[in-house]
C-alpha cells in the first residue's frame, strides 16, 4: 500500500501513471493548491485542489482540464489492503455529462489504475505507455497556450482551485 501510495502522491518526480506528470502542491493536505505540470513544468494540464488526504488510504481533490473551459469535478482514490495485494477505487464525481473532460476521463481512469498497476509490479510503465509519454514531449510545442503554467501559479485559493 505504500508504493501505492507513494505513486499517487510524489511530487518529486513524474507520476508515470497519471501521464507523466508532475505533481506540484504546497502540502499534501486539505487546501493546498494541486497542479500536474509536465516534467519540464512550461505546461499545467490539471488544476485544483486537495480536500481530503489518509495517508496511506485516500487522496480526494477537486480538478479541471486547464484546456478546456468545463466545471470544476472531484476525483478520489481509496487504497485497501487485501490478502492478494492492494485494492485501489478511483472514483470521479460531479464529471459534466457531455463535456471533454467527462470523455478524456471516461478514458483516463482505467489507463491510470492501468498504468499505475504495471509501475507497482514490474518498475514501469508497459512500452506503449512510455511511447505514448515520448510522443507527448514531441508534441508539447502544440499545447494551447492558455495550459501554460505561468497562467496555473500555485497559491492558495480557498475556492476549489480556481484563480
Amino acid at each position: 500500500i505504500e508504493d501505492v501510495w507513494r505513486e499517487i502522491t510524489k511530487t518529486d518526480e513524474p507520476q508515470q501513471a497519471v501521464f507523466n506528470s508532475t505533481m506540484h502542491c504546497l502540502s499534501l493536505r486539505p487546501g493546498s493548491p494541486i497542479r500536474m505540470r509536465t516534467p519540464d513544468s512550461r505546461y499545467t494540464s490539471v488544476v485544483g485542489e486537495i480536500l481530503e488526504v489518509d495517508p496511506p488510504r485516500k487522496l480526494s481533490h477537486t480538478m479541471k482540464f486547464t484546456a478546456f473551459d468545463d466545471p470544476w469535478c472531484k476525483v478520489t482514490y481509496e487504497l485497501r489492503e487485501t490478502p492478494d495485494g492492494v485494492e485501489l477505487t478511483l472514483t470521479s464525481e460531479d464529471v459534466a455529462a457531455g463535456t471533454k473532460t467527462a470523455k478524456d476521463m471516461e478514458r483516463g481512469g482505467p489507463f491510470i489504475v492501468k498504468t499505475l498497476k504495471a509501475i507497482v509490479e514490474n518498475g514501469r510503465p508497459p512500452l506503449g505507455t512510455r511511447l505514448l509519454y515520448v510522443l507527448f514531449g514531441l508534441l508539447g510545442p502544440f499545447t494551447p497556450k492558455k495550459c501554460r503554467s505561468e497562467n496555473w501559479p500555485l497559491e492558495a485559493t480557498g475556492n476549489g482551485g480556481e484563480r
